[in-house]
């Protein structure tokens, strides 16, 4: 009878044990920016939706795996979950790099349209690698900075341009800059040892990094506007009660709906703070806007070529939505 007793209490604490998941979450953005409050918004939700049988532990910064590190972390179960900029994994598959396109997408209402009709064909190709996609939430239109004014497109010639994935890569290259890759938290030390000079990136990374105080010159040109994805692990999913998955897609449906919204209203906000921070913010010329137009339809052209009749439906899909 006491080793039965002893036997049942052992099986209770086992299935104590399996009932509450901790799972970590990494990010490889700073825990100041709003992308990362609000995945821990999200954490919260889901702690509170699921009475702490799902604890979620955000490890903002890079500081548990390096950004380009998560997806690979997540695919391979080294994490259960992660979030990372969906374009920086273009190199391996080029539906992930749709959001990146110059020029396809250039406001909020055309990015969520690209985004449904593009979701689909994302999430297949994820969950081929193991993956499932929790949600997605963009930053900001992707704007010019630069240290030096850039009157027109021979400014840039030349000059030390970061870049973050193939496709801001290749507009280094189309407008004969040098390509650099660093990632936004390296950001700040680069520009002070002279690494880079000028780069694309949003309003909001300009704020949250301090930007203002080595780089002078904004140019709202709204390339694009980037991605970022939270995804989860698939057996790490699978091993959650109905009632814990449900609740983990509910809160991440929400944090979609929230993230979308926070960035469309921060976007105004960052913009109105760099140029209180001594930020020149200045209209693109005819010039630059002509020769980043033209760049845009080079790439339009190129990454369909590369994403083949999956990427040509996604654009036609796209453009045919009202």
């Amino acid at each position: 009878m006491f080793k039965t007793v002893i036997g049942l209490s052992a099986l209770a604490l086992a299935g104590a044990v399996h009932a509450q998941a901790k799972w970590d979450l990494p990010s490889g953005y700073g825990a100041n920016t709003f992308q990362v409050q609000n995945l821990q918004q999200f954490a919260n939700d889901v702690d509170k939706a699921t009475a702490g049988k799902l604890k979620i532990t955000l490890h903002p910064g890079g500081s548990l795996y390096k950004a380009n590190e998560i997806k690979r972390a997540v695919q391979t179960g080294q994490t259960p979950a992660g979030e990372f900029i969906i374009s920086g994994a273009a190199n391996e598959n080029p539906l992930f790099g749709v959001d990146s396109v110059p020029f396809l997408a250039t406001g909020y209402a055309d990015a969520k349209r690209l985004y449904m009709a593009a979701r689909g064909a994302q999430e297949k190709a994820l969950a081929q690698q193991g993956m499932k996609v929790l949600f997605s939430v963009p930053w900001p239109g992707q704007s010019l900075y630069s240290i030096k004014p850039v009157n027109g497109p021979a400014d840039l010639v030349g000059t030390k341009m970061r870049a973050y994935n193939p496709a801001t890569t290749r507009i280094a290259q189309l407008l004969k800059a040098q390509p650099v890759t660093i990632q936004l938290a390296e950001l700040p030390q680069a520009l002070a040892t002279g690494a880079v000079q000028n780069f694309l990136t949003s309003s909001a990374s300009g704020v949250e990094s301090k930007l203002h105080e080595q780089v002078k010159n904004f140019y709202p040109v709204s390339a694009w506007l980037p991605r970022n994805i939270t995804v989860v692990n698939q057996k790490d999913f699978d091993a959650l009660d109905k009632p814990t998955q449900d609740a983990l897609l509910k809160a991440a449906a929400e944090a979609e709906t929230r993230g979308w919204a926070m960035s469309e209203r921060l976007d105004g906000e960052y913009i109105k703070q760099l140029a209180a921070n001594g930020m020149a913010i200045t209209p693109p010329s005819a010039e630059l806007k002509q020769a980043l137009a033209a760049i845009g339809e080079t790439m339009t052209a190129e990454w369909i070529k590369a994403a083949g009749p999956e990427g040509q439906a996604i654009v036609d899909a796209f453009r045919k939505q009202p």
